[in-house]
């Protein structure tokens, strides 16, 4: 049964952010989360807010710049309008063509809809963005019209936007996605591979057009296991890679953020997404979710240090002169690195497999510039089935 159609929904959540909820829409959305299976989320104090409070940045000294491996020059030799997404004019669609049928998600900046197309009936997933910066709305929109028709991107449909309340919609095709916590387990060592590889082909191209995800994690990776179909989705915190350039390390999800964006490294770049594919990576073949598991920011990088060792996080802060605050220095404290056949079990070792572990080995490494790019990775030998299958294909 359909929630009616899209400027209803559109208003109810307008007044749902804006004025907080009265009792009726209270109501309204406690259906919404009985339709989704979700509970609503209590509100708890971190241990990372005491923290902020007495651990500060970290110190860069200058003379250690950091540039990408790769691609870095593509936005420096494309015009300005490829990239400048400030002066983009949305040209919005008709909101009446779609109608609401149940609620699949939701994040920090958006309201995620099952749709239809209202004269065709064709499904699809409605995106209600919550009240943001324009500035935010329209580089979403503009990185996602770049990436149109990349593959394994995707695919953005129409942008709509209520009359009334002008809360704009990103219109997307539809995913039939299974819960990653419910297939993963059950994936095969060929699996693995397989969709790996899938999603080094959309990270392979949006980095080479010049564009960093910024939020790689398993819940934005769609997964049609049935029709073998993949797509990443959510590119609200994708940005246009531009060298030298100093961006905000408040990115990513704190399970897949990179050692750079923990120990406050502007300069960063595409590599970041590989480390968070690493992370994906490595919670798939150990089936360990998630691999590293951090309590707050500054745990996560405790996580890391207790697998990868301090003695290389140590000679990473020295070649980009990064100097932590002491505090923070003291909560890490000193961890020898562990050997990745410590987290192979009987449960796991049919997916990690050699070619896995030396593959993830090649990802999770503190110092961006030591990481595979998406295609060095799609070179590895790990991948060799999948470019086996596809040269039987074009040979057919």
């Amino acid at each position: 049964m359909a929630l009616g159609p899209l400027r209803f929904l559109n208003r109810r959540l307008l007044l749902f952010h804006s004025s907080g909820p009265s009792p009726n829409l209270t109501l309204a959305f406690s259906g919404l989360h009985r339709i989704s299976g979700e509970k609503p989320r209590r509100p708890s104090a971190t241990t990372a807010e005491a923290l902020a409070h007495r651990i500060g940045k970290a110190v860069r000294r200058p003379g250690a710049a950091s540039k990408a491996r790769v691609y870095a020059d593509v936005n420096v030799a494309r015009p300005k309008e490829y990239w400048d997404y400030e002066s983009v004019t949305v040209q919005w669609g008709d909101q009446e063509e779609y109608e609401v049928v149940r609620k699949v998600g939701r994040g920090k900046y958006s309201e995620v809809f099952e749709g239809v197309h209202c004269t065709d009936s064709q499904p699809c997933i409605i995106k209600i963005l919550k009240p943001v910066k324009k500035k935010k709305i329209k580089r979403e929109i503009k990185i996602l019209q770049n990436l149109c028709g990349g593959p394994n991107i995707i695919k953005l449909l129409d942008i709509v936007r209520d009359q009334q309340s002008k809360t704009p919609s990103l219109i997307f095709e539809y995913v039939n996605n299974n819960d990653f916590r419910v297939l993963y387990p059950t994936l095969t060592d060929y699996d693995t591979r397989y969709y790996i590889y899938e999603l080094l082909k959309a990270l392979e191209h949006c980095h080479s057009q010049g564009i960093m995800h910024r939020d790689v994690k398993p819940h934005n990776v769609m997964i049609d296991h049935e029709q073998r179909k993949l797509r990443l989705i959510d590119w609200g915190l994708a940005e246009f890679y531009h060298p030298g350039k100093e961006y905000n390390v408040r990115v990513a999800s704190r399970y897949f953020k990179g050692p750079e964006l923990l120990v406050d490294l502007q300069d960063y770049d595409y590599s970041l997404d590989m480390w968070s594919l690493g992370c994906m990576f490595a919670g798939m073949i150990f089936r360990k979710e998630p691999f590293f598991y951090g309590h707050d920011n500054y745990d996560q990088l405790v996580k890391i240090a207790k697998v990868l060792g301090t003695e290389e996080l140590s000679s990473y802060l020295n070649k980009y002169r990064l100097e932590l605050d002491p505090q923070l220095s003291a909560l890490v404290g000193r961890h020898s690195r562990k050997p990745w056949a410590r987290f192979i079990n009987d449960d796991n070792q049919n997916v990690a497999v050699p070619e896995a572990v030396d593959f993830l080995d090649k990802l999770l490494r503190y110092d961006h510039q030591e990481r595979l790019t998406a295609k060095e990775a799609m070179a590895h030998p790990y991948f060799n089935p999948m470019k086996s299958a596809e040269s039987s294909r074009n040979r057919a």
